[in-house]
Formats: C-alpha cells, sequence, structure tokens
C-alpha cells in the first residue's frame, strides 16, 4: 500500500496534471470505486474546476470549485495518470475525468480496493479513517509531548502501535521497518517501555525519514509510480525492509525477517535486541 511519500508525491504530480481544469464529462467503468451514487457524483463535478489537490495522512484531497471535495484513498494499487481525451485504457481503469483542455485524468487500479468519496468541503472528517487520523509527521504537527503520552497508554507492541494511525498519520510497513532499525528498537519492544531518550529519537527519526522518502519520490517495491508512471527512487536507500538475510548496513550482522501483527518485519537482532523488563 502507499505510505504517505508516496502519496505526497502523487499529489504534487496531481497538481501539474489537474489542478485548474474543468470537468466537461465522467465516464465510470467500475461503479464501487465511488462509494456515492454514481450519477450524483458525475451530476455534482461536471462544469466543476479542480481548484486544489491536498492529502492527509495517505488520503488525496481534490478540492472543486463547488465547494465539493473528493477524498480518494489509492489503498493497494491504485494510481493517476493523465493523457489525451480518448487515448487507450484498459480494463484496470475505472474512472476517467475528461477536461475541457482536451486531457483527461484516469484512475486505475488492478485491485479495485481504492475508493472516492464526494463530500462537502469542511467534512473529509466523516470519511473512513480520516475520523480518527493522528497528526501529520511534520515538527510543526507532531509533538514529542504527545507521542510520549500516547507510547505511555500503550502496552502492545511498538511496531503496530506505529502502524496505527491514529498515532501518527501515514507510516506503513516499509518506513516502520525502516524508523524503528535507524532508532534501534526491535519491533517487539512494547511501546510503553521505551525510554525517553528513546521515544525522542524514534519521534525525529518518523519525520526525518518520511520528508526524506518524499524527497525521493517515495518506494517503489511492487507496483507503485507516481502521476507520471515514474518509479520511485527511495528503495535504493533501504535499511532494513527486504534485507531479510542481508548484513545489516550498520553492523554487519545479519537481519532477521519475522511476522509481527501479521506484518512481514526485517530488523537487526543485535542493533534492535528486545529489552526485557
Amino acid at each position: 500500500m502507499p505510505e504517505l511519500p508516496e502519496v505526497e508525491t502523487v499529489r504534487r504530480g496531481l497538481l501539474k496534471i489537474a489542478k485548474g481544469r474543468k470537468i466537461n464529462a465522467i465516464d465510470v467503468y467500475y461503479g464501487k470505486t465511488i462509494t456515492n451514487d454514481v450519477e450524483d457524483f458525475r451530476q455534482a463535478l461536471i462544469g466543476q474546476t479542480i481548484e486544489d489537490v491536498d492529502r492527509r495522512g495517505k488520503y488525496l484531497l481534490f478540492r472543486f470549485s463547488n465547494n465539493l471535495t473528493m477524498v480518494s484513498h489509492l489503498r493497494m494499487e491504485g494510481k493517476y495518470y493523465n493523457q489525451p481525451i480518448g487515448g487507450p485504457i484498459d480494463k484496470h481503469t475505472h474512472v476517467v475525468f475528461q477536461f475541457t483542455d482536451g486531457t483527461e485524468l484516469c484512475y486505475h487500479d488492478t485491485r479495485k480496493f481504492g475508493r472516492m468519496t464526494l463530500v462537502k468541503t469542511g467534512d473529509e472528517k466523516t470519511v473512513g479513517g480520516l475520523k480518527t487520523l493522528g497528526p501529520e509527521p511534520t515538527a510543526a504537527d507532531f509533538k514529542l509531548a504527545f507521542f510520549q503520552d500516547e507510547l505511555g497508554r500503550s502496552r502492545g507492541k511498538i511496531k503496530p502501535f506505529l502502524l496505527n494511525q491514529r498515532h501518527v498519520a501515514g507510516l506503513g510497513n516499509i518506513y516502520v521497518d525502516e524508523v524503528l532499525w535507524m532508532s534501534k528498537i526491535n519491533p517487539e519492544q512494547p511501546a510503553n517501555s521505551l525510554a525517553p531518550d528513546q521515544a525522542a529519537v524514534l519521534h525525529d527519526n518518523i519525520i526525518k525519514e518520511l520528508a526524506v522518502a518524499t524527497k525521493y519520490k517515495g518506494t517503489t517495491v511492487h507496483s507503485f509510480t507516481n502521476a507520471f508512471g515514474d518509479a520511485g527512487g527511495f528503495q535504493e536507500r533501504l535499511n532494513a525492509y527486504g534485507r531479510g538475510g542481508e548484513k545489516c548496513p550498520r553492523c554487519g550482522a545479519k537481519m532477521v525477517k519475522i511476522k509481527v501483527a501479521q506484518r512481514g518485519t526485517t530488523f537487526c537482532p543485535h542493533c534492535q535486541p528486545l529489552v526485557e523488563d
């Protein structure tokens, strides 16, 4: 599933190919992609202009000229691309927005899990996980005191704690493995057992890692591409994720892959020991 750096990269691409375009027609080939009534969705947006594209966590927010917002969640395989109107589409292209400038924005999703929901601007929090989404992983929004308080409330393992979007928005399996490796914290360490200095290091590494991953346009592991069909570049800089059986880049010990909360998890047993009470 695309994580924050990938979704932010898509958002920046959409600003170039969709912002300021007026919708002339909408074709929907897989109705379940739209959570609203499909015809109501079409009629509400035809004739409207995409004024901006924002992001909250892993959700894209298309802002329209009639004070409506389309919340788009890419889920596992969703992606957007543009082309001239009437260009080729395949069976995995589920929604096409035709613009008055002769281009069209296509939504492609091989797994069909992605969803679009149209709401009044300002009502985004009524949609799915946006209701309980934690702070953005930036210095301005993600405060250490909040993070330490959240850690202290949880006796669960730190990896599923970080995957829970209530605590901080945007982290997924890849970047949780990375920030835990950077912070020398075992993925099975109880969240409430982290020392204050460990929590501070982890907090800072979350902010730093997601910013750097965004700079390199995200990570392509399976099929992620941005709005221009380009792969991300951060996979060449991963230190933990996907490196089970390889030497730790920091100490040379053999990296281990286990399951934590049903997720494949890679860590260094030497650098990231489980600290018992």
